[in-house]
């Protein structure tokens, strides 16, 4: 039987990033993936947006992962060579009613240490003329990044550091326990490990439910929210990212340019029972509807075809929105075990941070938000994270 010090699920983004960060301090990694290339389901099917950390309340495992992870992320990305743009982000309120919500949000942005700026009507037109509103959230910290690029410099960071990617392995079952754990691979066989990271994004609660030892009752109920994506045809007249306002399932028919320059507009959301990727043009219209509320010039005609996401959302009430869970030893009580569940937007942004509280949950210490921001004496296995 073969034997590792750590294996993570999943080759997702998170999954590669918390590799990478345990790769770096000098253990040997072992990512499985199930599909045959890295990234393929929500690490490659989303806005490729990095978040500045405006959203969400200030004492959030979310916030605090969002905002570390962007700081980390543009870093990576300059100091790898990865496409990362910064043109900033204009959130929008386009009545009066808006208008007080988003004074609510920037004083949160505020809260979270995320600079914005106050835009009134003449200041939003001087930004973007064409659109129409009352006022306006800059945030100067937003951008876009090649999520395909920066997965690759993940995995080879990881494999510099003697880690490895297999592919079309899909785990089966297992059983965690004190003495390490075993993981049962379709066509693979078994492998044993010291330590075991469950990031298998959408799969994350089916991983957990085969493997024996993991307590059923921590395992959070899934919820599965599809969106669509549709591209613009010809030059789009704004230069910035442009959300309105967020609402209970998602942050609206937001305009963003991909690293090439072309427009899109997406997601929409709505929750699915099944993982399928099939594109719904029908919604099309809605789209058009949603985006002349703030861009009145599109047209229908305008807007073709892109592709479909699935965010793995965890189950919650109406009107509310989880933070993530990320369950380590020092919750469950198994040693050398984490579960991630629910790392949806904006795990991209989030994912170095990710990787950098998961293997300080391995090194066996309890933490919460306040220990993550906490100053630490520098670690010599980890001066090269960024």
């Amino acid at each position: 039987m073969e034997q590792t010090d750590c294996v993570v699920v999943g080759g997702g983004v998170v999954g590669l990033a918390i590799a990478r960060s345990l790769a770096l301090r000098g253990l040997e990694v072992m990512v499985l993936e199930a599909e045959d290339a890295i990234g393929t389901a929500t690490s490659s099917r989303n806005s490729e947006v990095v978040h500045a950390g405006l959203y969400y309340p200030e004492n959030w495992l979310k916030t605090v992962l969002c905002v570390q992870g962007r700081r980390a992320l543009y870093a990576y990305c300059e100091s790898r060579g990865v496409a990362c743009h910064r043109p900033g982000k204009i959130v929008l309120a386009v009545d009066e009613p808006e208008v007080v919500r988003l004074r609510q949000l920037m004083g949160q942005a505020r809260r979270n240490g995320v600079p914005v700026e106050w835009l009134d009507q003449d200041g939003l037109r001087q930004r973007e003329p064409d659109l129409a509103g009352r006022a306006g959230l800059w945030s100067p910290e937003s951008g876009i990044v090649d999520s395909h690029a920066f997965m690759l410099a993940l995995q080879g960071d990881l494999e510099a550091s003697g880690g490895f990617v297999i592919l079309r392995s899909r785990v089966l079952g297992g059983r965690v326990g004190p003495n390490g754990h075993r993981l049962d691979i379709e066509g693979a066989g078994s492998i044993r490990c010291r330590m075991l990271v469950n990031a298998a994004g959408l799969g994350a609660q089916a991983v957990s439910r085969r493997i024996e030892g993991i307590d059923p009752q921590r395992i959070p109920d899934r919820l599965l929210v599809k969106g669509h994506y549709f591209y613009l045809s010809g030059p789009a007249s704004f230069r910035h990212l442009i959300y309105p306002l967020p609402g209970p399932h998602s942050a609206g028919i937001h305009a963003t340019p991909d690293i090439a320059g072309r427009a899109r507009f997406g997601p929409d959301a709505h929750v699915v029972e099944t993982i399928d990727y099939e594109f719904d043009e029908r919604r099309r219209e809605y789209f058009a509807q949603e985006i002349r509320r703030y861009w009145p010039e599109v047209t229908e005609d305008r807007l073709e075809p892109g592709y479909t996401g699935i965010r793995p959302q965890l189950a919650h009430r109406e009107g509310e929105r989880p933070d993530y869970v990320i369950d380590g030893p020092a919750d469950h009580g198994v040693g050398g075990l984490v579960n991630l569940y629910g790392i949806e937007s904006p795990g991209l942004t989030a994912s170095l941070a990710i990787g950098e509280f998961v293997a300080r949950m391995l090194d066996g210490r309890r933490l919460s938000v306040s220990d993550f921001l906490r100053p630490r004496p520098p670690d010599p296995s980890s001066a090269a994270m960024y």
